[in-house]
């Protein structure tokens, strides 16, 4: 996975897409919440499409989606 990539992820509401907008490997805040990671478990900042919204998931939560 790399920045730019667009992949989809679980929501409560049912699973949505966004673009990779940042790779974090380090512990890092996001919207209040503190987050974990490091070069072997990092973590992907995402970006909704639907609502410009930004969350951080570790690459199992997210899927890449062809171009």
């Amino acid at each position: 996975m790399k920045i730019g990539d667009k992949v989809s992820w679980a929501t409560p509401q049912g699973r949505t897409h966004g673009r990779i907008v940042e790779k974090k490997t380090t512990s890092f805040q996001l919207a209040k919440q503190k987050f974990t990671a490091s070069e072997d478990e990092p973590k992907y900042v995402v970006e909704s499409d639907k609502t410009g919204a930004r969350a951080a998931h570790a690459p199992s939560a997210l899927r890449v989606l062809d171009s």
